[in-house]
């Protein structure tokens, strides 16, 4: 049986932007995933709302994906797969990152992948790194207006270019998710049922590619 990682923020947590509670296992895009891959995988939930790459939240900090990605990849292995999908929490205005300096988070987080499980388990998963969909305009009116910006709209819209970048260079499969899906209209952040629906079917195809 093949295992497949999935190391994400809060849209891959399932963060329901209706009622901010979890979606049920029936509408998340990795339980989806599950389903379509089928017996001989198993998908693994690692998704943590506010988690970024590199960047420490001055109001959690626990919330840096470079801090726990050893430690999950070695819990897990055996790991044959590992989906990231992060960077949309790097965008909050506190940070003030470039596209540029969030791709920097990510590469650090496929290096320091690369090296634990070559180390632990003699060989390096393959990896899918996704491009989160874009932050809408709705942002700017939802709940999470506080947190982002216009600006942070703008660079959700060209980090694909960026995080291309760091897949070529670590030879990773690659996805860009806003040409696929977008976040709901209630919050301009998180996906919609639609929206894992449609993730889980673009990954699948994805892995299977691999």
């Amino acid at each position: 049986m093949k295992s497949v990682v999935c190391f994400g923020d809060s849209n891959t947590y399932g963060y329901n932007p209706a009622d901010g509670d979890r979606f049920p296992e029936s509408v998340r895009w990795t339980c989806l995933l599950q389903e379509l891959l089928g017996d001989g995988y198993k998908v693994i939930e690692e998704g943590l709302n506010g988690r970024t790459t590199v960047f420490e939240d001055p109001c959690d900090d626990w919330k840096k994906g470079i801090d726990y990605i050893k430690g999950i990849l070695c819990t897990h292995r055996p790991v044959d797969y590992l989906v990231i999908m992060l960077g949309t929490n790097d965008m909050k205005t506190v940070f003030n990152a470039s596209a540029e300096e969030i791709s920097a988070g990510l590469n650090e987080i496929v290096q320091r992948s690369e090296k634990v499980m070559d180390l632990k388990q003699g060989y390096v998963p393959k990896i899918l790194i996704v491009s989160p969909p874009e932050i809408s305009l709705d942002i700017l009116s939802g709940p999470f207006a506080g947190s982002f910006n216009e600006a942070a709209v703008e660079k959700s819209r060209h980090l694909s270019e960026y995080y291309k970048k760091v897949a070529d260079k670590h030879g990773c499969g690659f996805v860009d998710a806003k040409l696929h899906i977008r976040p709901s209209a209630e919050d301009g952040l998180h996906l919609d049922a639609q929206g894992h629906k449609g993730l889980a079917e673009l990954i699948a195809k994805s892995i299977k590619e691999l």
